[in-house]
């Protein structure tokens, strides 16, 4: 089933009840995002991605990117598909107003990545990365860079990646090679001479966008080992003229793209730089200050790659319900009708699109709520914005890992079907997989949880988060034991706890406090659906019981596996582990 039909309630809802638009939009520099224009982009994009992205969902996975000729080439509609989308503004709902942005909310530009991911979750990795690009040079760069390059960034009119990963280096991006050489003499004098290799290159090449704008971590002459002295360029792909136009091309090409279990639409390049010692790039922010610099794009991204988990799963279960409905099979279990019926009517079946449902559904509000405390934070408010940095490991993470449990589930529902690949649910599923991996491993989101973020404020940001959470579940003892649980084990993990330790509970404390906290948002959902979304508010009652009832207390089940420590790892030798 190729059809997406936008959940747009279910996201305004969020968006109000989650995210706090409202009140967003009473700070001077949100104040155009007023109810009716919220209204007008949820519904808007979401038919925007109904109509021109998903549709082109199959054909991309079944014929994926080619690399013909040294040239990067998609299916036939993705060009026209992408134009559209640039010519319609939607890049650039969030982009900064004085270079072409409507300065919206990034609330905002999570709900176009999701529509437009739940359509395609291959191609919103274009505008996704993009999104990232902006955010990185408008924190990091000069200003006559950004005058230069962000106006067509933020239109779409020409694209972003980030380039970190390398074949020797892996997620240890200290370990990188390629090097920066300063320019001296010529044209590009006073700028840098960039050389090497990297991999795993999101849309790394392609034709949809005029130009490519590639963020690069290079390492200068004399720089300190490791992390510390990496710094970051702007290398495009098209040299750019004083006048905006665009010159010759860049000495940098695609040598392959990498043959993936899912997202075939998405060239993954393997990108190489200078191979005729010809490529220039200019620095971005100071001399090895590179990495903290593409961590702005890399927590953008990790929040846009967290919502993947919800557009996975809600695509999943739109379609697992198509089928439930359609397939007819079995009569009801204890009924004197012995007539087939649908399968939704079987309660296994019922258990598992509750279940899909529940899980996208909280998803969601967790999605939200951590954007609408990124943009708070960009307000001024410190405490907003520490609640965000700690919420964006437990949304990429937990929302990630959920996802794929979501896609699974509607491989479930569709019998041995769903293992063929006619019918499209193990795409969702193949597609869902990458999730966890990429920008940063969920290991990671968990260790960057228990080891930088657990520790704001001594623990008092994430005991706060708790504590209102504990306050506010009164009558709810399930999700009130859930959040003392998390509390209690956020201070043995500092006060008790060895870095072993933690880091060996990280990966089950991360699930337990994103349920906490995801749990804790649909109550808020329940609670205002009669007034602001009468049409589910009977469905959302129900799916925030499941929460309630169903996964929150398998969280707390968690709490041993979390406090048990790193012992039971070690018993073990490397080599007796896998006699």
């Amino acid at each position: 089933m190729d059809t997406f039909t936008p959940p747009t309630q279910d996201q305004l809802l969020a968006i109000r009840v989650n995210a706090g638009i409202g009140e967003l939009a009473e700070a001077e520099r949100f104040a155009a995002a007023e109810s009716d224009l919220v209204e007008a982009i949820v519904e808007g994009v979401g038919q925007f991605a109904a109509g021109e992205f998903a549709p082109l969902n199959r054909i991309g996975d079944t014929e994926g990117a080619k690399l013909e000729n040294g040239v990067v080439r998609l299916p036939d509609g993705y060009a026209e598909a992408y134009r559209s989308y640039v010519e319609q503004g939607w890049n650039a709902i969030s982009g900064p107003v004085e270079y072409g942005g409507q300065g919206l909310p990034f609330t905002l530009s999570c709900n176009v990545l999701e529509n437009l991911g739940t359509a395609n979750m291959a191609f919103n990795l274009l505008p996704m990365l993009s999104v990232g690009a902006i955010e990185a040079l408008e924190a990091h760069g000069a200003d006559a860079q950004k005058a230069k390059y962000l106006p067509d960034l933020v239109s779409g009119k020409w694209s972003g990646t980030m380039n970190l990963t390398e074949p020797q280096a892996g997620s240890d991006v200290g370990a990188l090679r390629t090097t920066a050489r300063p320019i001296k003499d010529g044209e590009h004098a006073g700028k840098w001479s960039i050389q090497g290799q990297k991999i795993y290159i999101t849309w790394g090449d392609h034709e949809l966008a005029e130009n490519i704008i590639h963020l690069v971590l290079a390492r200068t002459p004399g720089a300190p080992e490791g992390s510390r002295g990496i710094s970051l360029f702007l290398v495009p792909k098209y040299h750019v003229k004083d006048d905006g136009s665009l010159g010759a091309r860049n000495d940098l090409r695609p040598v392959s793209l990498e043959h993936k279990l899912g997202i075939n639409a998405s060239p993954t390049c393997v990108m190489s730089y200078g191979d005729n010692g010809e490529c220039v790039g200019e620095l971005i922010g100071a001399e090895n200050r590179g990495l903290a610099a593409m961590f702005t794009m890399m927590n953008n991204a990790r929040i846009n790659v967290g919502a993947q988990g919800v557009e996975i799963a809600e695509r999943a279960l739109q379609q697992a319900q198509h089928y439930a409905r359609e397939r007819i099979q079995s009569a009801r279990a204890g009924s004197p009708d012995k007539s087939p019926v649908a399968i939704i009517e079987h309660p296994d079946v019922r258990r598992m699109l509750l279940r899909m449902r529940a899980l996208t559904e909280a998803m969601r509000g967790l999605l939200y709520y951590t954007a609408g405390q990124t943009d708070r934070g960009v307000l001024g408010d410190a405490d907003a914005k520490a609640r965000g940095d700690l919420l964006v490991p437990l949304l990429k993470a937990w929302a990630t890992d959920s996802g794929i449990e979501v896609a699974s589930l509607g491989v479930q529902v569709h019998g041995g079907m769903g293992f063929v690949e006619e019918t499209g649910a193990a795409q969702h599923y193949r597609d869902a997989r990458i999730a966890p991996i990429y920008e940063g491993t969920n290991g990671i989101q968990a260790a960057d949880f228990v080891t930088r973020k657990l520790g704001f404020e001594n623990g008092g940001v994430l005991e706060a988060l708790m504590g209102e959470i504990a306050r506010d579940a009164a009558g709810e003892p399930a999700l009130k034991a859930l959040a003392e649980d998390c509390t209690a084990i956020g201070r043995w993990m500092l006060d008790d706890a060895s870095l072993d330790d933690r880091l060996a509970g990280s990966v089950p404390f991360t699930a337990m406090a994103a349920v906490a906290v995801a749990a804790w948002q649909m109550t808020k959902q329940a609670a205002a659906a009669p007034e602001l979304a009468p049409g589910i508010a009977k469905r959302k009652a129900v799916t925030t019981r499941y929460m309630l009832d169903h996964v929150v207390p398998e969280a707390r089940g968690l709490k041993a596996a979390a406090m048990d420590g790193a012992t039971l790892l070690y018993e073990l030798d490397a080599d007796a582990l896998v006699a």
